[in-house]
């Protein structure tokens, strides 16, 4: 057989090896993580364990679906309360700070998730307005063009959407830029948001089906509680990232 054909074959057998050979999974042990509570107090003024507990809670799921949990940092306003996780205290340059040197440490993709009170300015960290263009200059100096998911649990958060828009982000928030979420009370063990991504994670297959789930279980949540108007999260997903996000399957 002649060179030519030989070369053709050769061609021919790579091709049908990549054709069909199975899609390998990517995994988040390569990403970085920070998980914030904002505020340590309730909607009526008084104190709440509503958004550490959410803070814990959704870290502890992220490592159960392959985030390390030395890429992992966690944020409190109220830190000395929580032997178990030591959380940092929450401080936006601190949490810029890690973003920073996490991301150097762990390249394959950025989350970030924040679980407070907000406003039509922004979302409350610490003592301060956390607007969207901040937290825009953070990501874009930190996680750049990586993939990235940005979850902001707080009421008016729908703020935040088209600031931090990217093709390369998933942006998911609590609800509409002018509506408030709910359950953050001072008995409250969630805010009812956190509470729908933490029962929905279980049975979702990636971030986008999560987020879908999370919207359809506040839904339910708040005609069940009778609280109006809806909160509506919204959702936002980059053109670059939308087609890989199922490639990061939740185990």
């Amino acid at each position: 057989m002649g060179s030519p054909a030989r070369l053709i074959l050769a061609i021919a057998g790579l091709w049908l090896t990549l054709v069909c050979a199975p899609a390998r999974a990517a995994d988040f042990s390569d990403w970085s993580a920070v998980v914030v509570a904002g505020d340590w107090q309730g909607s009526g003024g008084g104190p709440t364990e509503a958004f550490d507990n959410a803070r814990r809670d959704v870290a502890q799921a992220l490592t159960r679906v392959g985030f390390r949990p030395g890429n992992l940092r966690q944020f409190s306003t109220r830190p000395d309360r929580d032997k178990a996780t030591r959380p940092a205290r929450t401080d936006v340059e601190a949490i810029y700070r890690t973003l920073e040197n996490l991301t150097a440490q762990a390249q394959g993709g950025c989350l970030f998730y924040l679980t407070s009170h907000g406003s039509p300015e922004g979302a409350v960290v610490a003592d301060r307005i956390l607007p969207p263009r901040i937290l825009r200059l953070m990501l874009d100096q930190t996680c750049g063009r990586r993939p990235t998911v940005v979850v902001i649990s707080a009421c008016f958060s729908g703020v935040f959407v088209q600031p931090l828009s990217a093709p390369n982000r998933m942006v998911l928030t609590a609800a509409r830029p002018d509506r408030t979420s709910f359950g953050c009370g001072e008995t409250d063990r969630y805010p009812y948001f956190d509470a729908c991504v933490l029962s929905s994670m279980p049975q979702a297959r990636d971030f986008r089906a999560l987020a879908i789930s999370t919207r359809d279980c506040v839904r339910r949540r708040e005609l069940a509680e009778k609280v109006s108007p809806p909160s509506e999260p919204q959702l936002s997903v980059g053109a670059e990232l939308l087609p890989i996000l199922p490639l990061y399957g939740f185990p």
